[in-house]
């Protein structure tokens, strides 16, 4: 069940068995179906996700009733609405997975107890932090000026888990072309 995690949490730091096994005990296993919402929009997240099987999405719904996919983590990451988490504020979007998925779940407040109380996922948070950030800067500024071509080449080229789990909608909303303008491309390359 922790495989997945102590892979993860050994690849960013050395770590004891001891703590390794304190950490797992405020994680618990739960199993989700496809398309299940994890956080309403209004709602407050107060869940930290690791995932060991499946795919979980951030996306809002803009007025016109489409979604807008903002991030997308696959096995081997962390996800949550991390502002809300942050600040305990109402998201103002939603998480979902989108493939039936097993989630390692942590409570806000356990999260914050091992960052508290355990170096090493103290130093795992940071780089989850800091990956997040970066990430978010060059989808933004590698978006910036990008025809719908050049969108498609810089998923190829930095997530193409992408375009092999994720629907045409979904990634077309992340990248903000639309499916018909995706498919055309992808038929070409």
């Amino acid at each position: 069940m922790f495989a997945t995690l102590e892979k993860f949490i050994k690849s960013k730091t050395d770590i004891d068995a001891k703590t390794l096994e304190e950490i797992y005990s405020y994680f618990s296993l739960i199993k989700t179906k496809k398309n299940e919402i994890l956080l309403d929009y209004d709602q407050i997240s107060k869940q930290y996700y690791f995932i060991n099987k499946g795919c979980i999405r951030l996306f809002t719904i803009g007025k016109e009733g489409n979604e807008n996919s903002r991030y997308f983590a696959f096995e081997g990451n962390f996800a949550t609405a991390l502002p809300s988490f942050i600040d305990q504020q109402p998201a103002e979007e939603y998480l979902q997975t989108i493939e039936k998925s097993e989630l390692l779940c942590i409570s806000r407040t356990d999260f914050y107890h091992l960052t508290n109380t355990i170096p090493q996922f103290a130093k795992i948070y940071t780089e989850i932090l800091e990956l997040g950030f970066i990430v978010a800067q060059k989808r933004i500024y590698g978006f910036q000026g990008f025809d719908a071509l050049a969108k498609v080449k810089w998923l190829i080229q930095h997530q193409p888990q992408l375009l092999l789990r994720v629907s045409n909608k979904m990634v077309a909303s992340y990248l903000g072309i639309s499916p018909y303008t995706l498919s055309r491309i992808k038929s070409k390359l």
